[in-house]
């Protein structure tokens, strides 16, 4: 009887015990379905590196007559003769390529349209300035050979100008102020196209010499002289191009980019060269010729580069979870 007893009171306390099991909280770990790409939306800063190439390796030097002198008909003739040729030798097309490495710092905004995770594709839009200095100076002589004058009997056979022109052009920085718009390839890559406003600190001079040759250069006139010219200040354009930004990292990206730009051409006065006639001419100490001088220096290029830059309002939702 008293084993009996045992089990039957053994049997309620397993059942109460079940009992009191069923009625508490089910606490199994909740599982982590999908963490939501990252947000583009928001401000951010960052530095770059690359080079640059001339697009317009060559700047124009030109001459032409401003003044001719004379005194009757073989006078005039001299004259002319003589300013046609120092115009023809002081002219060319001198190498100034400005290729060389850039390097400076940008800031911008994005905003992401699209849902996250959600159907189609999401598209960033934004805008972004830029400021680089410019390490490229380029300058190069280009000496013209010999133009001949004019036969007898005005002149000696063979007597001619010779000229030489010496240019050089720089950009002390350049900088951008761009639209870009961009699809998310992946959650985190980012392939845009870019455009806008151009502008950089243009610099240009130019140096030319004129001087006669022999035979008989001494009795008809003294040896011509050169001129010279410079042009410094900010110049505007514009600029397009495309790259590729990833997100490697919460608040971090990194970019590959290229970018033409234009600041268009400037032309300056580069001062006037002349020469008078020797004492031995029948014009003796007039003008032969007085030409003046004038410089094109064209400013644009390739850029090639990479950046980093932190994002300061990169936040990303919070992981979904669930509960089974």
């Amino acid at each position: 009887m008293k084993k009996i007893l045992l089990s039957v009171t053994a049997l309620s306390l397993a059942l109460t015990a079940s009992a009191l099991a069923a009625d508490l909280p089910y606490k199994k770990a909740p599982v982590v379905l999908s963490r939501p790409p990252p947000m583009w939306t928001g401000f951010y800063a960052g530095v770059n590196v690359g080079g640059k190439i001339d697009a317009s390796s060559n700047t124009h030097v030109a001459n032409a007559p401003v003044f001719l002198n004379g005194d009757g008909p073989r006078a005039f003739s001299l004259a002319s003769a003589t300013s046609a040729a120092a115009a023809a030798a002081g002219s060319g097309y001198p190498g100034t390529n400005i290729s060389g490495f850039i390097g400076g710092g940008q800031i911008g905004y994005n905003y992401q349209l699209g849902l996250d995770g959600g159907p189609g594709r999401a598209w960033v839009v934004g805008v972004e300035a830029d400021i680089q200095g410019v390490t490229a100076t380029g300058g190069g002589s280009n000496f013209i050979s010999a133009a001949p004058l004019a036969s007898p009997p005005f002149l000696v056979p063979g007597q001619a100008v010779v000229g030489g022109a010496y240019a050089s052009k720089s950009l002390d920085y350049i900088g951008t102020v761009r639209g870009r718009i961009g699809a998310l390839i992946d959650p985190a890559l980012l392939a845009y196209v870019s455009g806008g406003l151009a502008y950089g600190g243009a610099n240009s001079s130019t140096s030319q010499f004129l001087t006669g040759t022999a035979p008989a250069f001494g009795p008809f006139y003294t040896p011509a002289w050169g001129a010279s010219g410079s042009y410094s200040d900010t110049h505007t354009g514009w600029t397009a191009g495309a790259g590729l930004e990833w997100m490697f990292f919460p608040n971090w990206s990194a970019k590959v980019e290229y970018l033409y730009y234009d600041l268009g051409s400037v032309t300056y006065a580069s001062g006037i060269s002349g020469a008078f006639a020797s004492p031995a001419s029948i014009i003796a100490g007039q003008f032969l010729f007085l030409n003046g001088t004038w410089t094109t220096a064209r400013f644009d290029g390739h850029i090639f580069r990479a950046g980093l830059n932190y994002h300061f309002n990169w936040a990303a939702p919070a992981p979904v979870l669930a509960k089974y």
